[in-house]
């Protein structure tokens, strides 16, 4: 059962878990995507033709958008177990030797947040990707020995949001690097409709567009949206999604046509408001809006920039016309006329 949702918190930001009801189960039902599913499905027909392990994949991107549904996916097309763990989870290079130990033949190590694994670990898991084989040394000074433990062929899955914090290293010895993009609004629309099907829940067109557009071209949450709808329509309405349905939703969460919530318009109307509209630094905005800096760079900017609200300069962050036009204020630093809605 879904956990009641205080509106006043920001729905937004990332679950730690995808909700397992309406992740895809096959690989068909991957709506979106799908330069990337065809390469990576090529991938691992090769690997299953010559009976080996499928390459080491890195897939980035921001969140919610398939990374571990795809992991899923991919163990599920090989036929074989799917490993998940975390780079904060990894301390010790104890934790990832039992990790590693605990592989059988086929199996695929999903890592997610793969560049927060420490220089340590990663130099561990080098000869582990390479070779197949683990380096230990046990014991500290004059009486530390080395340790080789052979590995069962594997095939790691990373995922990462910061792609550029992941050392030349470690990406060099990914097979396959793949960068998932925001979902176009069809594909959103269908995940949608998919969705309201397996939750039981009928829908009005009107509905669907109003969610699609609000769910910043990203799956996951385009389903909290479509969940919370659903759970206005039975509290209110006879259990049916529609479009007065959907936008009291976006009324009660302070959602916009665009999808931006009332942090999104905080970080635009702090740039404007205390930096004359930019530029301004990463590290300045962060501390106006009294965000983490890796909150705004990973949940926030990605998709203000996406529908180009928010321009990077070598000088740091700019708002946009199209961000003074949203917002109906004044551009200053353009000498616009007040722009109405």
């Amino acid at each position: 059962m879904d956990k009641k949702i205080d509106a006043k918190k920001n729905i937004l930001k990332p679950d730690l878990v995808l909700d397992s009801t309406l992740r895809p189960k096959n690989w068909a039902d991957f709506i979106g995507q799908d330069k990337i599913k065809k390469n990576i499905k090529v991938i691992l027909d090769s690997a299953k033709k010559r009976k080996e392990a499928p390459d080491h994949l890195l897939l980035y991107g921001s969140a919610g958008l398939g990374k571990t549904t795809l992991a899923h996916l991919v163990s599920q097309e090989i036929g074989s177990d799917l490993k998940i763990t975390s780079g904060p989870a990894i301390e010790k290079a104890g934790d990832l030797a039992s990790i590693l130990a605990n592989l059988s033949e086929g199996d695929v190590l999903f890592i997610d947040e793969i560049h927060r694994l420490n220089k340590m670990i990663e130099e561990i898991l080098y000869s582990a990707m390479e070779s197949r084989v683990l380096n230990l040394i046990l014991g500290k000074g004059p009486s530390a020995r080395t340790v080789q433990l052979d590995l069962p062929p594997f095939t790691l899955m990373g995922a990462t949001t910061r792609a550029g914090m992941i050392s030349s290293p470690l990406r060099s010895r990914f097979g396959a690097i793949f960068k998932l993009d925001f979902y176009e609004d069809v594909d959103i629309e269908k995940i949608i409709l998919k969705n309201a099907q397996i939750l039981g829940v009928e829908l009005e067109k009107e509905a669907i567009e109003i969610l699609a557009k609000a769910s910043r071209a990203t799956p996951r949450i385009a389903n909290r949206l479509l969940k919370r709808s659903r759970d206005l329509a039975v509290v209110e309405g006879n259990g049916k999604i529609s479009g007065e349905i959907s936008r009291k939703i976006m009324d009660m969460f302070e959602i916009d046509e665009l999808g931006l919530e009332s942090t999104d318009r905080k970080i635009l109307e702090i740039i404007i408001d205390k930096f004359g509209g930019g530029p301004v630094g990463i590290g300045a905005m962060a501390a106006a809006a009294n965000e983490e800096r890796e909150t705004i760079e990973e949940v926030y900017e990605p998709y203000l920039m996406r529908i180009g609200f928010i321009e990077r300069t070598p000088k740091g962050r700019v708002v946009t016309g199209s961000a003074y036009k949203h917002l109906n204020l004044y551009n200053q630093n353009n000498k616009q006329e007040k722009l109405m809605e």
